[in-house]
């Protein structure tokens, strides 16, 4: 198991944006101490125009849209009494501050799961994420900021030993069984999650937040870094539900 989560971890790397210019990037390297000038030119050229191309903000835009758009923000209406937090990522750096340590797409997703447990009379909240290489769980560490919050502890539950999506999924079907409940997580990483959810049977409502989308992007702006980083997020959630969906098809009897 830890074999294979490493290496689906060390794959998709190299098929998400970074790592695929990197790889062009070196075989034009190589191409050039090999004397192939020609094979070298195409290369490193392509690694600099994908370069530009994930780094420009009207494509990243719409890379994250088409995942984003998919279920709109929650209504804080449904008189719930489950709401599961996805974990996401931290440091246990304990020189800086507890809203510091806990990484921008975590702090999102915890006040997101705070505003609709206080929506939610007598509900609890679920978090859940492994350590990682940290001395501390994802799970504990957005727990311990809902506990800052004012979040009373008999209202909270933590495991932190699932280390994907998935994991996390069988661990709340444990807890709830079928029955409906919140799932909280980035909007671009909601459409996997809730394919994920779905097909072991539970019944989630989508919360969510972390949005990257841009409404006022132009096609007359210049390449960034952040829009890079957009690209790289969005071409992850791709790669995850093609294998989502991959999985599922082999499971499926011929």
């Amino acid at each position: 198991m830890e074999l294979g989560f490493y290496l689906k971890k060390v794959i998709s790397y190299f098929l998400e944006p970074f790592g695929m210019l990197l790889i062009l990037f070196f075989i034009g390297i190589y191409y050039l101490f090999s004397n192939k000038s020609s094979h070298s030119k195409f290369y490193i050229s392509l690694s600099f125009v994908l370069l530009l191309l994930f780094s420009y903000p009207p494509f990243s835009n719409f890379l994250i849209q088409n995942l984003e758009n998919k279920y709109p923000k929650y209504d804080y209406k449904s008189d719930i009494k489950y709401i599961h937090v996805l974990g996401s990522g931290h440091n246990d750096d304990v020189t800086q501050p507890l809203t510091s340590q806990v990484g921008r797409a975590s702090i999102k997703r915890d006040l997101e799961g705070i505003i609709i447990h206080l929506n939610s009379k007598n509900s609890k909240i679920i978090f859940t994420g492994y350590a990682g290489t940290t001395n501390i769980t994802t799970a504990k560490m957005n727990a311990k900021l809902a506990l800052a919050l004012g979040v009373d502890v008999k209202n909270i539950i933590v495991n932190g030993d699932p280390k994907d999506t998935r994991e996390e999924a069988v661990f709340t079907k444990s807890i709830i069984a079928n029955e409906a409940f919140v799932l909280v997580t980035s909007a671009s990483h909601m459409p996997r999650s809730m394919m994920i959810f779905q097909s072991l049977g539970l019944n989630p409502i989508p919360a969510p937040t972390d949005f990257y989308k841009d409404k006022d992007s132009t096609y007359f702006e210049a390449p960034s870094i952040d829009s890079f980083k957009v690209s790289q997020v969005a071409i992850h959630e791709y790669i995850g539900i093609l294998w989502v969906k991959l999985k599922s098809f082999l499971r499926t009897p011929l």
